[in-house]
This record gives structure tokens, sequence and C-alpha cells, in this order.
């Protein structure tokens, strides 16, 4: 197993963060395509914002899970979480976007929606809570705020539970992924934490 994670931090070290960039942008591509295509089903506007935000929640997922893969496992890809959670909120902007113009349309219903509707509310306030967080992902903003921004970047596992929460409010009925989905953010955020180590007699 060790030398499995050697290899792989090996290779890791090896890939510029600008692949990883356009890599993560190819589902988005794809999903415009098959928009296009007629292939996201009789509703191609639903399908294309439910995929989206299904991606958002994916690479946030993602992100969460750097800290504790190289805390237990080993594997260091910590060089790669910038590009993972920008990208994260690359896809909840599409995601919005596609809610904003294509679905809702109408101007005047949107802050309404946004009030009435439980899981829109949710999904809005962690698309704001992630605003911030987009803005300041760069060195310049590490070295102006300090111990400030680690502070700041703590809302991040806020917007993942928001995230999660907003995606089980979204489906009908109990169902099974986004449930998932829910257990995997919160084991993720368990593992994160900081716990007190055992004093042997």
């Amino acid at each position: 197993m060790t030398a499995i994670v050697n290899r792989i931090n090996s290779a890791a070290r090896r890939i510029p963060t600008w692949v990883v960039y356009i890599v993560l942008l190819l589902p988005a591509l794809s999903l415009l395509y098959q928009g296009f295509a007629g292939g996201l089903g009789r509703d191609p506007v639903k399908g294309l914002e439910h995929a989206l935000g299904l991606w958002a929640l994916k690479l946030i997922v993602a992100g969460l899970s750097v800290t504790p893969l190289r805390r237990f496992v080993g594997l260091n890809l910590i060089r790669f979480r910038r590009a993972v959670g920008i990208m994260a909120f690359v896809y909840v902007c599409l995601h919005f976007a596609v809610w904003l113009f294509l679905d809702v349309q109408i101007w005047s219903q949107i802050w309404a929606d946004i009030v009435k509707r439980p899981y829109v509310t949710i999904g809005f306030a962690a698309f704001v809570l992630l605003i911030p967080l987009a803005m300041t992902s760069n060195n310049w903003s590490v070295r102006k705020l300090g111990p400030a921004w680690r502070k700041l970047h703590k809302l991040s596992y806020v917007a993942a539970v928001l995230g999660g929460v907003h995606y089980i409010w979204l489906v009908k009925g109990i169902q099974i992924e986004p449930l998932v989905y829910m257990a995997i953010i919160m084991g993720l955020l368990v593992l994160r934490l900081r716990w007190p180590k055992r004093v042997t007699a």
C-alpha cells in the first residue's frame, strides 16, 4: 500500500496544476454539448442544472478529502486543493446560472423562490458563502490575511453541509444518493477534527 501511495505522490508532483483545471472543466463542456444535442432527457434545462450541481458537490467532497487522505493514508494532493476548490465554485456558478437564466427566467420570481423554497434558500446560502472563498483563493490573499485566511476558509465546511442539505431537499421523497453524499460530507468533516492523543501509562 505504501509503495502505491508513494508512486501516486511522485506522479502528482510532476502534474502541473493547470492540467487539473482543464480536466475538471471537461465534464461541463460535455454536459453543455449533451444539452444542445438532446442527450439530457426531455427537460434538458433541468438535466443540465442537476448535473452541474452534482459535479459541484462532487468537487466539494473531493476538496474535503484532501486533508484526511494525507493524514490517514499519506496521499499528498494538497497542491491540487485550490484548483479543485475553484472548479467547485465554477460548477456552482454554472448551476446557479442555469437555474437563473434558463429555468426561472422571470426575474420577479427569483427572490420569491429564494425566500419561499427552503432548498433554494439553502443552496443560495451555500453559494454566497463560497464567493469570499473563491475570491481569496490566491497567494496574495493568503499573505494579506495571514491566520485569518484559514479561519475564513473554514466556511467551506458550512457550505459543504448546506450543499448536502440542498441536494436532500431538492429531490422528491427519500432517495439514497443524496443521503450518501451527506454521510460522506459529515464523515470527512469528522475526520478533519483534531482528536486528542491518548496518554499511555
